[in-house]
């Protein structure tokens, strides 16, 4: 595992019940901007959902991108769960956003 991996984990970890980041934001918080896309497999590779919570993070636009355990209808589902507030299909990042 390399550091930037270590430190999107970490980050990941620390994304509170009934908030999200997205996956730009949280390569910003690991020191690489620009490895959005990095994020989003690091995220699809997860093994360990209950300590590392890859369905709070999201694109940017709040679009649910992605889940590997069961698809985005379980990503929506967890997150409403949690109180997650959505506009249409897209998480309302003026609410839900994490500020860290």
């Amino acid at each position: 595992m390399t550091s930037f991996q270590a430190k999107v984990l970490e980050i990941v970890r620390k994304v509170p019940r009934g908030r999200v980041a997205t996956y730009g934001q949280i390569a910003r918080l690991a020191g690489s901007a620009r490895a959005a896309r990095a994020v989003g497999q690091l995220m699809a590779n997860n093994t360990d959902p209950k300590s590392i919570p890859c369905h709070r993070v999201v694109g940017a636009t709040g679009a649910l991108i992605g889940y590997a355990f069961h698809g985005i209808v379980m990503k929506r589902k967890k997150l409403l769960r949690e109180g997650v507030l959505f506009k249409d299909a897209r998480v309302d990042l003026t609410t839900s956003l994490w500020n860290h």
